[in-house]
C-alpha cells in the first residue's frame, strides 16, 4: 500500500500549521526540521524545530536547505543566519508512514520531491502538494512577528502562484485557504481516503497483536 508525502506550502500566516495540527492524529508524520535562528519565546526543542549552530547545521546530511532571511542578512549585522532543512534521518527513520512537510516557499519542496526520487522512494509515496493561498490581511505576518527583524523575514519568503510554477512546474494538486473556510474538496477527499487506510492498518495490526498474544 503506497503511503502519501503531503507538501504543504505557504507564505507565514496562511493557517498552514493550524490545519495540519488539526489532522487526525498519527494521519502524518510531521518532517521536523533543524534551523540556526533564535528560539521563538513558545518553541520547545524537538518539537517542531532541532536548534542547533551553523556549524552543525552544515555538518549534518539535509534533504532541503532553506535560507529564509539570505536577502536581509549581511556579515557585518552580527545576526544569525535562519537557515532551516530537514535531516535525512527525520525520512529515513519514518519510512513507512505518511509524511507532511510545512515549508513557506515551494522551491524547497521541490528539493523534498527531488530527494524522494533520488532516493527511489517515490514508488513508495504518492506525492501531492498543497498550496495556502496567502492571506489578504497583512496584519496577521506583523501579529505572528515576534522577533527582531521577523515580520521583514516572513515578508520577503513569497508564496504564490508564479512561485508554484517556476518552482514545481506544474500547479499544486489542491488550493486551499482554510483562514477563509475554503477548502479543496479534492484535498478532503483525499484525505478521507487516507485515513480510511489508517483505521483498517491499525485494525489489522490490532488483530496481528491479539493474534500473537493467543499463541505466546
Amino acid at each position: 500500500m503506497k503511503r502519501s508525502l503531503l507538501c504543504c506550502i505557504g507564505e507565514s500566516g496562511s493557517g498552514k500549521t493550524t490545519w495540519i495540527n488539526n489532522l487526525p492524529d498519527g494521519l502524518f508524520y510531521n518532517l521536523r526540521s533543524y534551523t540556526t535562528r533564535t528560539k521563538r519565546k513558545e518553541e520547545k526543542e524537538g518539537e517542531k524545530y532541532f536548534f542547533v549552530d551553523e556549524t552543525k547545521f552544515n555538518s549534518e546530511k539535509l534533504v532541503t536547505k532553506l535560507w529564509v532571511n539570505q536577502y536581509l542578512w549581511t556579515p557585518e549585522s552580527g545576526k544569525p543566519k535562519w537557515l532551516y532543512g530537514v535531516p535525512e534521518f527525520e525520512i529515513l527513520n519514518h519510512i513507512g508512514e505518511n509524511l507532511i512537510y510545512d515549508v513557506i516557499e515551494p522551491r524547497y519542496a521541490q528539493q523534498m520531491i527531488d530527494w524522494i526520487n533520488a532516493q527511489k522512494f517515490a514508488s513508495d509515496y504518492n506525492i501531492k502538494t498543497a498550496w495556502f493561498v496567502p492571506p489578504v490581511d497583512d496584519d496577521i505576518i506583523k501579529k505572528r512577528a515576534n522577533m527582531p527583524d521577523d515580520e521583514r523575514v516572513r515578508t520577503q519568503n513569497t508564496c504564490n502562484i508564479f512561485d508554484i510554477f517556476k518552482s514545481l512546474g506544474h500547479k499544486p494538486d489542491f488550493i486551499l485557504q482554510p483562514r477563509c473556510n475554503n477548502y479543496d474538496p479534492d484535498l478532503v477527499r483525499y484525505i478521507g481516503a487516507l485515513y480510511s487506510d489508517y483505521e483498517l492498518m491499525k485494525l489489522m495490526h490490532q488483530k496481528e497483536h491479539e493474534t500473537q498474544q493467543r499463541h505466546g
